[in-house]
């Protein structure tokens, strides 16, 4: 039956449209002076603007403005010069002016796109536009069991919600997109993309259709989700629960659903919305503005270098592979630290495996944030070129050596590794005995060796290496068992 039921799926498409809203790292809010500062006590970032009390007047953010337009760039979007805001008309109990000013009509940023790669391949995610508007309230349940309480906080704090084209195709691919616009703007430094603190959220927009058919099926929209494990999640489980509908000979409601974490599952909130309902109309308290190309090149030029353009970097200049390059370009203070290093090294891949390997595990295990590492890339760099040398092996270094360095104590590898006595050593005679010593204590081993089980060599090294403290040098270590072993 399951078999029959999956069959029976296999003529359906998912199509996804996916709406992000990113809340802007600016100081104050989108139209006033008030702070837009997360975490405050409820209604302390508040003012007769914020409250909607009439007789106040909006005055537009310059650099909410100025954040947008950095966004479309990254994003390949064509930028609109001339701009106006309207008036998006809906009662809810935490929307204070019983209207939010959006430019959902006249977005600011015109069409676009964001690469991914997934297992099925490279695709582009093209987006419909990006726009500007101010965040509502919130609406608290749990403080109180009679009353829903209201914080006014997070009104008028800037946004830009950014749509896709329905063009997503099922949850992998939403997760993707989701995963590198979250490192656009990091990096960009418009928005921290925070989805448990709600600063990045996102809302899925579902419908299922016949393969071949052109014409979109009936969506669904499943709204606020705050991970992007969850909009994975949604995706997948309302796909089912359409195509399942739509085999019953059912018909789909256009609704706005919430998607239940613990259960895995979807529920109906309301039905849904058409733009119409809105009644949407040109703000009267907002003029248009104009943006001029001299401030449209400022922003251009202030744009760093993306993850996308790094990861390519990596891989073609400094010979990374494609998982190094993508893990180091997915943290911005990973990026900004492997950058300095290579100035201070040419050995790119041994940087890049000291940063994903010793680094990151020292930080994980101490919880210290990337941004406080404290062994300068320099001495870091000092530490890479004594591997690399040969004065001292890896394995010391990481778990001896670098510790010492992020103690703070010590600034210098070779000064700590001379103290404690770590350097390795070329002398032919002592290695010689230690590879005695090793053959002496494994006699047995040494004869199955000798019959063909060339591949004890490695127990027979670490032996030596077992017996000199890690000092012994591989290379001759190598040679010198190999000369005894054939004797």
């Amino acid at each position: 039956m399951v078999n029959d039921l999956m069959s029976d799926f296999e003529k359906y498409e998912t199509v996804v449209g996916l709406e992000v809203h990113a809340q802007l790292l600016t100081e104050t809010k989108l139209f006033c002076g008030d702070s837009s500062r997360f975490g405050a006590e409820p209604n302390t970032h508040i003012s007769p603007v914020t409250l909607g009390y009439p007789g106040t007047l909006p005055v537009l953010n310059k650099q909410a403005v100025a954040f947008a337009i950095k966004m479309g760039f990254a994003c390949h979007s064509e930028i609109e010069r001339h701009n106006y805001f309207a008036r998006k008309n809906y009662f809810y109990p935490d929307l204070p002016k019983g209207y939010q000013i959006t430019q959902h009509t006249t977005p600011i940023c015109i069409g676009g796109y964001v690469k991914i790669n997934t297992v099925s391949g490279g695709k582009n995610i093209l987006l419909n536009r990006i726009h500007l508007e101010e965040d509502a309230g919130k609406s608290i349940h749990d403080r109180d069991p009679a009353f829903t309480c209201l914080d006014f906080n997070r009104a008028g704090v800037p946004l830009i919600e950014i749509v896709t084209e329905p063009c997503i195709s099922n949850g992998e691919e939403a997760a993707a997109y989701l995963t590198n616009l979250r490192r656009m703007l990091r990096y960009l430094e418009i928005c921290d993309g925070n989805m448990e603190e709600g600063s990045m959220r996102c809302d899925a927009n579902i419908s299922v259709r016949e393969k071949g058919e052109t014409r979109l099926g009936t969506k669904v929209e499943v709204k606020n989700l705050n991970s992007i494990r969850n909009v994975k999640r949604a995706i997948e489980y309302e796909s089912i629960r359409i195509m399942e509908a739509l085999e019953k000979g059912e018909i789909i409601q256009q609704q706005t659903r919430r998607f239940d974490a613990l259960k895995g599952t979807t529920y109906s909130m309301r039905s849904k919305e058409e733009a119409n309902d809105y009644r949407y109309f040109p703000d009267p308290d907002l003029p248009p503005f104009r943006l001029s190309e001299d401030f449209l090149q400022a922003i251009k030029e202030s744009i760093p270098a993306l993850p996308e353009a790094l990861t390519e970097q990596y891989i073609r200049e400094y010979h990374l592979s494609a998982y190094d390059a993508e893990v180091i370009t997915d943290d911005k203070e990973t990026a900004g630290y492997f950058e300095m290093l290579i100035k201070e090294t040419g050995a790119y891949p041994a940087a890049a495996n000291w940063l994903l390997g010793p680094v990151k595990s020292w930080l994980n295990e101490t919880a210290v944030p990337n941004r406080q590492l404290p062994v300068l890339p320099a001495t870091l760099a000092s530490l890479i070129l004594l591997v690399e040398e040969g004065k001292i092996n890896f394995s010391i270094a990481s778990s001896r050596i670098f510790p010492e360095l992020a103690s703070g104590k010590e600034t210098d590898p070779l000064q700590v590794a001379m103290r404690l006595n770590l350097l390795q050593t070329g002398d032919e005679e002592q290695i010689r005995q230690w590879v005695q010593q090793a053959l002496e204590k494994m006699p047995e081993k040494v004869a199955e060796y000798r019959k063909g089980k060339k591949g004890l060599i490695g127990l027979f090294v670490g032996e030596v290496k077992r017996l000199s403290g890690g000092k012994a040098d591989p290379k001759l270590t190598n040679r010198l068992l190999a000369e005894t072993l054939e004797k």
